[in-house]
């Protein structure tokens, strides 16, 4: 079977921001850095959770996190979040509504970080919604996914959840953080270090993946990386999601792991998606759906993004 990739011809010309990893700062399903804009909030692929945004969604916001069951929205400092509620996730907390700086989706639970601290409400099976107290200052950068947090704080990875594990190299110099299914990433010196769960190979960083990389993005069992405009990938390939495409090997400025699927964006503002697509979920544009985009999110068989009017036509 042959990998299935889509290039759409300018349809994003920023998706920077949200989990799409363009810098060291920040990726997967987190939000360290904001997107230089702000819009309402676009949706495409298949959730049996979601079943569109709130009104307040469909203006100002900023940045935009995809989790396994629900999504985030950020906006003016408030956190929005939609879908499922089965564990109180979309009931935001009152030091959630302002002053927040980055949003993270991850499975039934969502993070926010304001003035430095962390704060996290929803499922808390494993410990997840429980900030430790090293991570209530100080933080820089988070991301979840699905059952486990990292935080960076002054280049010292935290880890709490399903992993609580990090490994001495990711103590220290660390620039960026990627939480994937059940394992992590973390960009140092430009090397990616991961760790984890690695049954498909997830965390055996790849030799071209260990100098020169400068942003990093998990998927729920894959990881990605970029260097050089060239996106590396690596780890659980039924959906072809570690095939990269032709038209991602150059120019790349951004990534984004979903669960099964990723994107890139290249300069010119063109993007690619590759990996799955059974239910569209890297083809907004069968949903009549198109750029430019201020910031994107991949979940698990879902996408949401920011475009500056998403009532404009394609």
């Amino acid at each position: 079977m042959a990998p299935r990739f889509r290039t759409a011809h300018r349809r994003a010309s920023v998706l920077l921001a949200a989990t799409l990893a363009a810098v060291p700062v920040v990726s997967a399903a987190s939000a360290s850095a904001q997107a230089p804009g702000t819009g309402g909030v676009v949706e495409w692929g298949f959730s049996n959770y979601i079943m569109g945004p709130p009104p307040e969604a469909a203006e100002g916001l900023s940045a935009v996190s995809m989790g396994g069951m629900d999504a985030m929205g950020l906006k003016g400092g408030q956190v929005l979040v939609w879908g499922d509620n089965n564990f109180g996730q979309t009931e935001v907390p009152e030091a959630a509504m302002s002053g927040v700086s980055a949003i993270a989706a991850g499975w039934g639970h969502e993070l926010a970080l304001k003035n430095g601290s962390v704060l996290a409400w929803g499922n808390d099976w494993y410990g997840q919604a429980d900030v430790p107290a090293d991570a209530k200052s100080g933080v820089t950068a988070i991301s979840t996914s699905a059952m486990h947090n990292l935080a960076l704080k002054g280049g010292r990875v935290l880890s709490w959840g399903l992993r609580s594990d990090v490994p001495a190299a990711a103590t220290s110099g660390v620039t960026a953080v990627s939480a994937g299914g059940d394992h992590s990433l973390a960009l140092k010196n430009g090397g990616v270090l991961a760790w984890g769960a690695d049954d498909h190979g997830q965390t055996d960083v790849p030799a071209d993946a260990k100098s020169g990389v400068t942003a990093i993005s998990a998927g729920h069992q894959h990881s990605l990386a970029l260097k050089d405009g060239r996106v590396i990938a690596w780890g659980r390939n039924d959906n072809h999601q570690v095939d990269v495409p032709e038209a991602a090997q150059s120019d790349v400025v951004a990534i984004e792991a979903g669960w099964t699927f990723n994107f890139a964006l290249k300069s010119n503002g063109d993007y690619v998606a590759w990996g799955s697509n059974d239910v569209t979920e890297g083809d907004p544009v069968s949903w009549g759906l198109c750029g430019p985009f201020v910031s994107l999110s991949a979940g698990d068989r879902f996408t949401v993004a920011i475009k500056e009017d998403p009532s404009a036509p394609c």
